[in-house]
């Protein structure tokens, strides 16, 4: 009864197991292929091996069940003794030799294929930070940071959470299709880790140091990963989405993006009223700065001081510029003046200085902060 039982369960595991494809994906529990051909080849080379494991789950398992069964005490078997036989010992040693052997030469193969950076069209830096990336386009002068966009709302659970919540960006990296593409990954602070898997791409971001990987993406679309590596509070507060075009759209792309950074510079450059500087100072705060020092500006005691009645924020304004743009040496504060543009930085400055009370009634002007970036960085860039 008890072999019976055995039999039926193993045959119901491998009737799951040989399920359609369509269920695999319903049941999203397989690797997917992804959109490149290395991405195809982790996903052939993974069920290869699973097969191969399947096989010999099989065999051990049946020859165990079969011994088990055909060798019981009721049919009055007696053991063997195979201590230090030649043979088996010679046996159970070559074949699993044998089994490694036909699994290590694709995987081999695989891993020389996704090792292999060189030729690329066209390169890309990823930095991570607490918790955005920056993109660098190495080769057009170009380059923006990536930061969450879902709703401080849907995190509180104060609005109904929406298809990509937490997966959701203010600005994807686009990239052209069937270009081979070189990523170059580090990180500003701490060890995060860049993961795709639509790509197969997963690697770590770490100081002082530059990684490599690489990607020619073969279909148009949207593609979502996120920081594969516990960085912070705010770990799962940093997506990628990629957004791969056609060559064509992505020179399009690319003459757009330059013309939008001339129009931020020639912004800095205008007068900006206090409401305006209020309203995208705002979008700003809760984009940058919310999550450490709250929406609300009361911080985290113990961890991130409050904003709100703030030494700082309702101070000197040259003390406040300072520590926004060059950051605290020894704590969380970042220095903003290579993260935000000279636009950005005026606007949450005057926001800090005038909301939750604050209300000192005065405006930072981006020409102001131009002035305080030009001696060290030049013009700052978005």
């Amino acid at each position: 009864m008890m072999v019976r039982t055995i039999i039926t369960t193993i045959g119901l595991g491998l009737g799951l197991t040989l399920y359609s494809a369509s269920a695999h994906a319903e049941w999203t529990v397989n690797l997917t292929p992804g959109v490149t051909d290395v991405s195809r080849s982790v996903f052939d080379l993974h069920m290869t091996i699973f097969w191969i494991c399947v096989a010999i789950a099989l065999v051990v398992f049946g020859v165990m069940f079969w011994s088990i069964f055909h060798h019981r005490k009721s049919r009055g078997a007696q053991a063997h003794n195979f201590h230090e036989n030649t043979l088996v010992e010679v046996i159970w040693t070559i074949i699993p030799l044998l089994i490694l052997v036909g699994m290590a030469v694709p995987a081999t193969a695989t891993l020389v294929k996704m090792y292999d950076p060189s030729e690329a069209e066209l390169d890309v830096q990823i930095t991570g930070y607490q918790w955005k990336w920056r993109y660098d386009y190495l080769d057009h002068d170009l380059n923006f940071f990536s930061n969450l966009s879902t709703p401080r709302e849907q995190i509180s659970n104060e609005a109904e959470k929406q298809e990509h919540y937490l997966l959701e960006v203010d600005r994807h990296l686009v990239l052209p299709v069937g270009t081979k593409i070189r990523f170059l990954l580090t990180s500003n602070d701490v060890i995060h880790s860049w993961w795709v898997p639509a790509l197969a791409v997963k690697k770590d971001a770490i100081p002082g140091f530059i990684n490599e990987a690489w990607t020619i993406i073969d279909e148009p679309g949207i593609y979502r990963g996120q920081c594969a590596e516990l960085c912070g509070k705010d770990h799962g507060f940093m997506p990628v989405v990629i957004e791969a075009v056609s060559q064509d759209d992505f020179k399009q792309w690319l003459v757009d993006a330059q013309a939008e950074k001339q129009s931020q510079a020639a912004a800095a450059e205008r007068t900006w009223t206090l409401d305006e500087l209020m309203q995208q100072g705002e979008q700003v705060y809760l984009r940058a700065c919310a999550a450490c020092h709250l929406p609300t500006g009361e911080g985290v005691p113990g961890a991130f001081p409050a904003l709100k009645g703030s030494p700082v924020a309702t101070g000197d304004v040259a003390g406040h510029i300072d520590i926004v743009l060059n950051g605290k040496s020894g704590t969380a504060m970042q220095a903003f003046r290579d993260q935000l543009s000279a636009t950005e930085l005026a606007a949450v400055i005057t926001y800090e200085r005038n909301a939750w009370g604050n209300s000192l009634g005065e405006a930072v002007s981006p020409a102001q902060i131009m002035r305080l970036l030009e001696p060290s960085t030049g013009e700052a860039e978005q």
